[in-house]
């Protein structure tokens, strides 16, 4: 259940659930009150309508009255006859009051002393349907007769009806009822609120928890949803950012062994040349070299040395500006069947002077044109062939090249019949800083840069580059580059 929903049902439930609870309260006070049920909803109607029988009583009452108003208007002086008029009317819950022009002649004892001393607040004569009550009391006039005596004076009868009972009933009830009806306000919200924040804050809890565990390094605290809301979705999420943080850093770590593993790799092969240069140069100081072509062999090993060093420190140099994208392509339109070509014929010389069988086997017909900068595809050209001499025997190093269309693609195969990379370190043979033979002699020496920076060449041109091997029988390399399309216009 979201948040959303579960925030309407509660706040549904936070008026609905009160409703019915204050409904039950006042069904309950109400039986307090009176005592039964029975008695909240039903009238005892065992001897007779008392409603209907009050009012009959009260319409009795009136027409005597009124009766005697009309024949007799002077009885109303009379204390004897206004007691008996008020007893009448005392039965059914009421009083009467006398009026004599401004005068007020009788008044029913119950009534509070003062309570209707104030005459000008009573009805004016002549008011047949007067409706008053009095400001600090609980009185309702509910008749007015009006007469005239024998001298010709105003006389008023008003009956009234003592509502002091019910006001301090209703008062109290009334009190009841809102004080429960707070109670039960209160006490809904709080637990309504209670279970509702509790089933948020909770997951906000483990999520804080798991905030802190990352923080203090710890990224195999796992986070498991408890729920298919807002929060569970966000734990999701939470979750997924942590393998991924842990991903990477562990990413980052091999990363950072690797570059441990280069500076190690460069320091090595930097100082195996440079103390064959120092150890020449002493021997050439020391006077060792006594001869011409003594001299000159010390010379040209020097050379080469250096050579080594200047050609390990460029690869270096040039896999950093890859991998930061520094380094500038120049792209253009290139046949690569003619490029493939004019390639080997320039490294056939080259082969043949160090003793490898190097040969162009296959050929489209049809001219296959790529996009690509035409050093840098060489340079990974050169890179896989010189893998391939290394990891030959000597004498017996063959290496054949082909370029075929495939899928849209034209695609450089070159295969070798060297040692072959054992099925463990194929997957790698092209990640940055690896080297799949960890001997490291001077026959294979080298940074294990070259493949990585066949790689990030290819990727550049939008290609991409993979291989197979077999122990003893060689290894086979792909370079896969999409055509272009024949209409193309050359940049």
């Amino acid at each position: 259940m979201s948040i959303r929903l579960r925030l309407v049902l509660s706040y549904i439930a936070m008026l609905l659930v009160p409703l019915v609870l204050s409904v039950l309260a006042v069904i309950l006070i109400s039986v307090a009150t009176f005592g039964n049920l029975k008695s909240v909803f039903q009238v005892d109607f065992s001897q007779g309508n008392p409603i209907k029988r009050v009012v009959d009583q009260e319409l009795e009452n009136v027409a005597y009255m009124k009766a005697k108003t009309d024949t007799e208007p002077e009885v109303f002086l009379d204390p004897v006859f206004v007691k008996d008029l008020e007893e009448r009317f005392h039965k059914i819950n009421m009083g009467i009051i006398i009026r004599k022009d401004k005068e007020i002649t009788y008044v029913s004892p119950y009534i509070k002393q003062g309570e209707a001393e104030d005459t000008s607040k009573l009805p004016s004569f002549g008011t047949s349907k007067g409706e008053f009550q009095r400001n600090h009391g609980s009185l309702w006039i509910t008749r007015q007769q009006d007469f005239l005596f024998s001298d010709k004076s105003k006389g008023s009868v008003f009956v009234f009806l003592d509502g002091g009972p019910f006001q301090k009933y209703l008062h109290q009830f009334s009190k009841s009822v809102i004080v429960t009806f707070i109670l039960i306000l209160v006490l809904t919200n709080g637990v309504l609120t209670y279970f509702v924040s509790r089933s948020i804050i909770r997951p906000l809890r483990a999520l804080k928890r798991a905030a802190e565990e990352i923080k203090e390094g710890n990224l195999d605290f796992e986070i498991v949803p408890h729920s298919d809301d807002e929060i569970g979705e966000l734990s999701t999420a939470f979750e997924e950012m942590r393998r991924k943080l842990k991903k990477s850093v562990e990413v980052q770590l091999q990363y950072e062994e690797n570059r441990k593993e280069l500076i190690s790799n460069i320091s090595h092969d930097l100082k195996t040349p440079v103390t064959a240069i120092k150890g020449y140069v002493e021997g050439i100081m020391d006077g060792v070299s006594n001869s011409p072509d003594k001299l000159d062999r010390y010379i040209r090993t020097i050379y080469n040395k250096a050579a080594d060093m200047d050609r390990l420190i460029d690869e270096l140099f040039l896999f950093s500006k890859l991998d930061l994208g520094k380094v500038p392509f120049q792209f253009e339109k290139v046949d690569l069947g003619q490029y493939v070509l004019d390639c080997a014929q320039e490294l056939q010389f080259d082969m043949e002077k160090k003793g490898v069988q190097f040969a162009l086997t296959e050929l489209p017909k049809s001219p296959l044109y790529v996009t690509a900068d035409r050093d840098k595809l060489r340079r990974v050209l050169l890179n896989i062939i010189e893998n391939a001499i290394k990891y030959s025997e000597e004498g017996k190093c063959h290496i054949t090249l082909t370029l075929r269309e495939i899928d849209g693609n034209a695609v450089i195969q070159i295969k070798d019949r060297g040692q072959g990379i054992s099925e463990e370190s194929l997957p790698h043979i092209f990640d940055r800083f690896y080297r799949a033979d960890p001997s490291r002699n001077t026959a294979t020496g080298g940074s294990g840069l070259g493949l990585a920076i066949a790689k990030q060449i290819m990727e550049e041109h939008g290609g991409r580059i993979s291989a197979s091997s077999i122990i003893g029988r060689g290894t086979t390399v792909y370079m896969a580059l999409p055509l272009s399309q024949q209409g193309e216009s050359e940049e």
